[in-house]
């Protein structure tokens, strides 16, 4: 299965939890007057259509009865054979505040927080306020929206000529910081990169141990230090035998540590000036890795962490069943950090780069509106 396959499967709870919303949203509207329609620009035949198959859309509706019942539909012969509806047969409802205001907290319920979503919406209704809209347009729409807010962010990790270049990795527990560490050693590794890892979770045997399996399988060394021992020193050291080695990369695992603790934060930040003592400007990118399901608690996660490490990208992990989504996207519009990768999964190439696109439908379950 190709990696967006495997993306759009990942988050079909979301998509479906949108197109459910939407269809409810839709569906919901009070059916317009004959004569409001044709204020509108539509006759009163198209309302009666558009009536009878909002009507009829229930899975126990009966088919159409009456002189018109065998009319063509519009329909190809695999939408007549599977029962799809045509775009001219599908509800459609007039956008309007009250519409807004629901796709809003829609929006909201995703994880894409109040001013995101607030965003997206204004711009949805931008030049088409009193359109009827249909739940493929609504979703079409977003996805759009959603992609150019990212596109902007969608960036691959940078590399630099400088050897080696120091990539810090940090993130709260459980994040999947260990995982991803092993992932990009092995993917910079194919790529004909010299690298090295430093297993500087010190405090928990099962990260260490997890890196060297990473290390023996992508043919990468992983220099550790003895369980409970300082990991600003383990770094320091890693970065001269990086040095000694001519290595094009040294990746620097951290323990996990929750925002909220100021001494485990402190400890980061001692870490950025042991590793800047060596080297000035240092570490040259400091990942943060975010796990998908915290939702909301990704936003502050990512506060803090900027304000101690100068963190310089993201990697979202876990986007799997459990995750909203939405919460990347309001990421992407608060805080502007490129985001470097994705991961699905636990395979080497469950972790990919980042496509606004190939997200955003996904995400959405719809197909971009043309700009």
């Amino acid at each position: 299965m190709s990696f967006f396959g495997k993306l759009r499967e990942r988050l079909f709870k979301s998509s479906s939890r949108l197109e459910e919303g939407l269809n409810d949203i839709v569906g919901e509207a009070p059916l317009p007057s004959p004569e409001a329609a044709a204020g509108a620009g539509a006759p009163p035949a198209a309302v009666r259509s558009a009536a009878s198959s909002a009507a009829a859309s229930g899975p126990d509706a009966l088919p159409p009865s009456g002189p018109d019942a065998s009319a063509p539909t519009g329909r190809g012969l695999l939408g007549r054979l599977f029962g799809r509806p045509a775009e001219a047969d599908l509800p459609r409802r007039v956008l309007d505040d009250a519409m807004l205001e629901e796709i809003e907290d829609l929006l909201v319920a995703s994880d894409m927080g109040v001013e995101t979503a607030q965003r997206v919406v204004a711009n949805l209704a931008e030049g088409r306020m009193g359109r009827r809209l249909s739940v493929p347009e609504i979703k079409g729409l977003i996805a759009a929206e959603v992609a150019r807010i990212m596109e902007g962010v969608a960036r691959p990790m940078p590399l630099f000529p400088r050897r080696p270049q120091v990539v810090l990795v940090v993130g709260v527990n459980g994040s999947g910081k260990t995982t991803t560490i092993g992932k990009l050693a092995a993917q910079f590794r194919a790529a004909g990169k010299s690298v090295v890892i430093a297993a500087g979770d010190t405090f928990r045997a099962a990260a260490v141990e997890q890196l060297q399996v990473w290390g023996e399988r992508a043919g990468v060394p992983v220099l550790t230090a003895p369980q409970g021992s300082d990991p600003a020193s383990l770094a320091f050291e890693a970065m001269e035998r990086a040095g000694r080695d001519g290595a094009d990369l040294l990746l620097i695992d951290t323990a996990g540590r929750l925002q909220n603790r100021a001494d485990l934060m402190e400890e980061l930040a001692k870490i950025v000036r042991v590793i800047r003592k060596k080297d000035p400007s240092a570490p040259h990118n400091t990942l943060l890795v975010l796990d998908a399901t915290t939702g909301q608690n990704a936003l502050s996660q990512v506060e803090t962490f900027r304000r101690m490490a100068d963190v310089t990208g993201l990697v979202m992990t876990k986007l799997d069943g459990t995750a909203k989504g939405g919460v990347l996207v309001a990421l992407a519009d608060r805080f502007g950090l490129p985001i470097h990768a994705i991961g699905v999964g636990e395979g080497i190439d469950d972790l990919q780069p980042f496509d606004p696109e190939d997200f955003a439908r996904a995400l959405t379950g719809g197909d971009l509106a043309a700009a």
